[in-house]
């Protein structure tokens, strides 16, 4: 393998449903630090985020949700049926986002973590990344998994879920993208994951 630079920088990604978050969050637990893209996206657009004055600017109050935070299920709604909402949103939250990723970085660095995981639910799609990171991993599932996991925790419909999974990258794409692939199939219990995970991440030095 490769010798890399320190911190050693980790692309995690994975399509809906694939089990990405789980091995963020077994990753963070052996000592890495996690940067989720999701999640400063969850803080950004919640009550008080940073992004709520430019979102209720943009759509209008109806898509502001009675705590102040954005109303995910109608966004969403407009975000599938509406290509340039979607755009309009990104536009607005991205930037945000990608501001907190980078202060968290810093702090990242500042405390010495040996290694920084970096869970970007679009890496597939985006080519800004290729030069930031040493390495990515991939968490991978059949479609019918990912569909099975999604209606489970969300109650969203199958056909809402393949719609998902439709305007995502492709597993083909994403598998080829990968540097490492993370196999989470039905079969897979917790304890096998954490086990392939902490695999992975002694090839990092973690």
């Amino acid at each position: 393998m490769a010798t890399y630079r320190q911190p050693l920088r980790l692309g995690l990604t994975g399509g809906i449903g694939s089990g990405k978050s789980t091995v963020g969050q077994i990753l963070a637990s052996l000592g890495a630090a996690l940067i989720d893209a999701d999640q400063i996206s969850r803080e950004v657009t919640g009550p008080g985020g940073a992004a709520m004055p430019a979102i209720q600017s943009t759509f209008g109050g109806a898509y502001v949700d009675a705590s102040g935070a954005l109303d995910r299920t109608r966004m969403r709604q407009l975000a599938f049926s509406q290509p340039k909402a979607r755009s309009q949103l990104e536009a607005i939250v991205h930037p945000l986002v990608a501001l907190h990723s980078q202060q968290r970085i810093q702090q990242a660095i500042q405390s010495g973590a040996p290694l920084i995981v970096h869970d970007i639910p679009l890496l597939a799609e985006s080519g800004r990344w290729a030069r930031q990171l040493d390495a990515v991993v991939v968490v991978d599932c059949t479609a019918d998994i990912q569909i099975e996991r999604v209606m489970q925790r969300s109650g969203l419909s199958a056909d809402a879920v393949r719609g998902i999974i439709a305007s995502q990258a492709t597993r083909t794409a994403r598998r080829a993208v990968a540097d490492v692939v993370i196999a989470n199939e039905a079969h897979c219990t917790l304890e096998q994951l954490q086990a392939e995970v902490r695999q992975v991440a002694a090839l990092f030095g973690l």
